[in-house]
Order: C-alpha cells, then sequence, then structure tokens
C-alpha cells in the first residue's frame, strides 16, 4: 500500500475522477499510449488520491479533473496537466504541444467546460473503475 511519502520517484501519478466514464477512458489511452512507463495511477477518491491533494492543498470540490503529480514537490492541473502527459506520448500526439502557445485560461475555459459536461455526455459509474489484471500494476492504492 502506498502513501504519499513512499511514492516511486521515477514515476508521475496521474490522479482522475474515479466515477466518470470519459476521465475511464481517458486513462486507458494513457495507458495504451505510455510507452515509457512512467506513469502511474489513482482515483481522487481513493486513499492515496485523498492523501496527495491534502499534501498539496488541492480542494477536489474545486478542481475534480485531472491532476498530474510530477514530483513530492510539483504538480499540474486541467489542461496544463494534459498537454504533460500528451507530450510523453510521440507520434502525432506532439500536434497538442502547439495548444501550449495559448494562454492557460483560454485553456482551462475549455477544460473546464467539458468537465462540467462530462457526466452529463459520458455518463457516470455507480463507484470507481476495477482494473483489470492486465493493468493492475499501473494503478496505487
Amino acid at each position: 500500500m502506498y502513501t504519499f511519502d513512499n511514492l516511486p520517484n521515477n514515476k508521475q501519478i496521474v490522479l482522475f475522477d474515479g466515477v466518470c466514464n470519459f476521465c475511464n477512458a481517458s486513462i486507458l489511452k494513457i495507458i495504451k499510449n505510455d510507452k515509457k512507463n512512467i506513469f502511474l495511477f489513482a482515483s481522487l477518491q481513493s486513499e492515496i488520491g485523498k492523501e496527495i491533494t491534502q499534501h498539496f492543498n488541492i480542494d477536489t470540490n474545486l478542481i475534480d479533473s485531472i491532476i498530474l503529480v510530477e514530483s513530492k514537490t510539483s504538480f499540474a492541473i486541467k489542461s496544463t496537466a494534459a498537454l504533460k502527459i500528451a507530450k510523453q506520448f510521440g507520434g502525432l500526439w506532439w500536434l497538442f504541444q502547439f495548444f501550449w502557445i495559448l494562454p492557460t485560461s483560454f485553456r482551462d475555459f475549455f477544460y473546464d467546460y467539458i468537465a462540467k459536461n462530462r457526466y452529463k455526455w459520458f455518463g457516470k459509474k455507480e463507484s470507481c473503475m476495477i482494473p483489470t489484471p492486465e493493468i493492475k500494476s499501473k494503478f496505487i492504492d
């Protein structure tokens, strides 16, 4: 069982809304494209997710979307987190890096619009996703 203090230093942690269908599909897409094996995952609703958000003083009532924990002292949220994740993929994903030229507030406006409507558009699960045996090692709890 992981705690904030014993998180692996060589991995980045992606925190996500575990009951959101769109978020779960996004996590599966990240796993598929994580050729460098640098990401681990936890839901915001998990004990480790709560511990990490408390450590960084992140109010999940205000930020209930993707959070990328880059180190024990650094994290990114919303569109910045998504762009940093996509940057690791290579291939045609590099096209997303053009969004860096846009101001964060502009990028996050669109990110927030999608996040606000994600349950309506994509649905919501009753409980967090249970990883398949093939990807279970990518999840921390």
